[in-house]
């Protein structure tokens, strides 16, 4: 008889230690839904940005045009593409505030000030956005990659996470280290 309640026992610790963790595998995929809101609005947000300003005729009309291109084309661009196109955006605000001199040029424009604010602040959290989100696809992954996670599919039909791998790096003029931005 003993033995019989020992089994129900160790079942039962089983079927809680299986709750535990399916429960512990939606939680991390819904901060992951969270993070990757939080990364999408800052990518818009950047691009948002840059082409405003791109338009704003504060910058000489090659980089205007380029910075618009690049945005544009950031915030256009389908899922399978994103990546990239926000990296090509990456590089245009790279080219365009390449030198400190520029940068300064700007801010001392009529409105450039604010203008060089939005942007460097817009510029600074997208890699914080993409740290959180890969962050939480790293540790989503770790749990699923468990065994008995894949035997019971614990994870049920959601699709495996994938991480958001792009060129984040600022411009050094507007980076903190680059210059007294």
């Amino acid at each position: 008889m003993t033995t019989w309640i020992w089994a129900a026992v160790a079942v039962v610790l089983f079927a809680v230690y299986l709750s535990w963790t399916a429960g512990r595998l939606d939680r991390l995929h819904a901060r992951i839904d969270a993070a990757r809101a939080g990364l999408d609005a800052q990518l818009l947000r950047r691009a948002s940005v840059a082409q405003e300003l791109a338009t704003s005729t504060l910058l000489d009309p090659a980089a205007s045009i380029l910075l618009y291109q690049a945005s544009h084309a950031a915030r256009q661009a389908d899922e399978e593409q994103r990546e990239v196109a926000e990296s090509e955006l990456s590089q245009a605000l790279r080219a365009v505030f390449a030198a400190p001199e520029q940068v300064e040029e700007l801010r001392a424009a009529p409105g450039g000030e604010e203008a060089l604010s939005d942007l460097t602040s817009a510029v600074r959290r997208v890699p914080m956005a993409r740290r959180f989100h890969n962050d939480a696809v790293r540790a989503a992954r770790a749990v699923r990659l468990h065994r008995l996670v894949r035997y019971f599919r614990l994870a049920g039909k959601a699709p495996f996470p994938l991480a958001f791998e792009m060129d984040d790096e600022p411009p050094a003029a507007l980076n903190p280290q680059g210059s007294p931005v």
